[in-house]
């Protein structure tokens, strides 16, 4: 049997990155078998805080959101900060949203439901966070960013900032229902 601490915001949403970051490093630096921290950052700024805050042997991938996810043609992340995360030795992603992308168009279009909305929900009822931890694992995996297999952090958050950090293991999309959660690090309570 093990103990473990876990950090509980007070709501979703609300900018508790630096605390978020605080408690990430803190698990590290009692767990340090893991080498990997994929963060949902869509205009780079906690990924950028997130690196301040940890030893460089740590690799940090970013996602951020897809081309055209706020308009047209519309990207979320500047150059210049793509620039600053590169030098910073942080990846950025672009790409669809697993548990929605083209998939979204339809319901958007026809109404009803994809089978991705029910799981998306049913892990928004732990939080947000959550579901945008395991989005965002999938998306980097399917991207050849991280490998499958391996312990890694997952953060997220929704809105402005992350408020939610997890250890899981990372899956493609097609085996979806293999993906493992391990751990909660931080998660708000509502």
């Amino acid at each position: 049997m093990e103990r473990k601490f876990i950090t509980y915001f007070e709501q979703q949403g609300k900018d508790y990155t630096n605390d978020l970051i605080k408690s990430v490093k803190d698990k590290i630096e009692s767990n340090c078998d893991i080498k990997r921290i994929i963060i949902a950052s869509a205009t780079g700024e906690s990924a950028l805080k997130l690196h301040a805050a940890l030893d460089d042997d740590i690799e940090i991938i970013n996602v951020t959101h897809h081309m055209g996810f706020s308009g047209p043609n519309e990207s979320d992340i500047s150059e210049d900060m793509i620039e600053k995360l590169e030098d910073a030795g942080i990846k950025t992603y672009f790409g669809s949203h697993v548990f929605s992308g083209a998939a979204r168009g339809v319901t958007n279009k026809y109404g009803g439901y994809s089978p991705l909305d029910v799981v998306a929900d049913t892990l928004r009822m732990f939080s947000h966070g959550v579901k945008v931890s395991a989005e965002i694992s999938i998306m980097a995996a399917d991207a050849g960013l991280i490998p499958v297999g391996e312990k890694i952090i997952a953060i997220g958050g929704r809105g402005h900032g992350v408020d939610t950090a997890v250890i899981l293991t990372p899956v493609n999309a097609k085996n979806l229902f293999d993906l493992k959660f391990h751990e909660i690090i931080a998660m708000p309570k509502e």
